[in-house]
């Protein structure tokens, strides 16, 4: 089979549900922050596989990490006892404050473990009716059909119906609503500290300040979704740090295993009471394979202070859009978001700006028709960056002149 695009286009009609809307590129191979083509043409990947590679792509240490637990043992089933998990399970628990890990397969998974962990614990170990849970709108958590119903956007529940009951979705950042919305039946909140799919909007400090007093005089649970903000994306290790937050469940995927498919619920040991033998499981989650890489990851985070590379990284990123955007006039509204994960807000639809960024070697997504999201490797050289901004103001002062003309 032939490797151009047209081709591979071709074949992917008549193999393929066309489920995705494609970039018009292939990639044959990926190091660090490079992506090739299969012309051998180099991008800059300002996405990081959607904020999976925070490491870059195919990390020699993590690769050798794959390939040496390839060699002893990849499967066995969660029948066994498995010392990967263990391991994993250690390090992974001290990043946070909480005493328990559930490892399943996805984002989708570790949310909706996370969704039956609340009903579960509401009726089995408080004994109560409580099964509601308030999600807010423009929300982002899966596309299971329990985190479908539990997210808080139109758009891609269109054809779905009948959707799942028990969710109910409050407006951001209002206090009041969402106060309002909690009844006999509301068992917890599960929110993301910032809305990634949503445009890349951080919720107010004093909202989710407000949800956790909430949350402790109603007696919710607070769920925090940290598919996309954890591992250190957001110049924390979780993003919920930023707020003071205590989380009675997080969740996480995405980066956990640096590009193996791997998810995680982390819980108290409280709420962790719901979950008896046989009632939740999965045959593929935590395997030695996928705990081998999310190790390895987890070390070498730690040894090359990786969330406070996120940090300074991000503050200089912020620096040099916000000099892109008071120089280019009302192209840009705003700069948003924290740490590597950063949104520019345009004031027009941005399809083209995005095209052409992608025609200049520099791959990152559009979301919310006017939003370019950044979700680079965490270590990516500032001279990277660099390029970026100032290929961008280029774009935005062509499209600037375009409009006035």
């Amino acid at each position: 089979m032939h490797t151009d695009l047209d081709t591979l286009q071709k074949e992917e009609e008549k193999y393929l549900c066309s489920t995705y809307g494609r970039y018009p590129l292939a990639i044959k191979s990926a190091r660090g922050y490079t992506l090739t083509d299969y012309e051998d043409r180099e991008y800059t990947d300002l996405l990081a596989g959607i904020s999976v590679c925070n490491l870059g792509h195919c990390h020699p240490e993590i690769s050798r990490a794959i390939c040496g637990q390839a060699e002893k043992l990849v499967h066995t089933s969660n029948l066994f006892f498995q010392k990967e998990q263990l391991d994993l399970a250690r390090e992974l628990l001290s990043t946070c404050g909480l005493d328990k890990v559930f490892f399943c397969n996805s984002g989708a998974e570790a949310n909706e473990g996370a969704i039956k962990t609340v009903r579960r614990y509401m009726r089995m170990v408080r004994e109560n009716n409580r099964f509601e849970i308030i999600t807010l709108k423009n929300s982002f958590h899966g596309r299971t059909m329990a985190t479908l119903s539990a997210t808080g956007q139109e758009k891609i529940k269109q054809g779905f119906d009948p959707l799942l009951p028990g969710f109910v979705h409050a407006e951001p950042n209002d206090e009041a609503e969402l106060r309002s919305l909690c009844t006999e039946k509301t068992a917890a909140i599960m929110l993301e500290v910032i809305q990634g799919e949503g445009g890349v909007v951080p919720l107010k400090k004093d909202y989710l300040h407000f949800v956790q007093k909430l949350c402790a005089e109603k007696g919710l649970l607070l769920v925090i979704d940290e598919v996309q903000t954890g591992m250190g994306r957001t110049g924390r290790f979780w993003a919920h740090e930023h707020f003071g937050l205590n989380p009675d469940i997080i969740t996480s995927a995405k980066a956990l295993a640096s590009g193996l498919p791997m998810g995680a619920i982390l819980l108290k040991d409280e709420v962790a009471r719901a979950l008896a033998p046989g009632s939740h499981a999965t045959t593929f989650g935590g395997s030695p394979l996928v705990c081998a890489a999310a190790l390895k990851t987890l070390e070498i985070m730690k040894r090359d202070n990786v969330v406070r590379m996120s940090a300074e990284t991000g503050e200089y990123a912020r620096e040099i859009l916000n000099r892109v955007r008071e120089r280019t006039g009302d192209m840009i509204e705003e700069i948003r978001g924290m740490g590597l994960m950063l949104g520019v807000k345009l004031s027009f639809p941005g399809k083209r700006v995005w095209r052409k960024l992608l025609e200049r070697g520099f791959v990152l997504n559009l979301t919310q028709e006017s939003v370019l999201r950044l979700l680079p490797p965490l270590n990516i050289p500032r001279e990277q960056l660099d390029k970026f901004a100032a290929d961008l103001e280029k774009i935005l002062e062509e499209e600037k002149k375009a409009k006035e003309s």
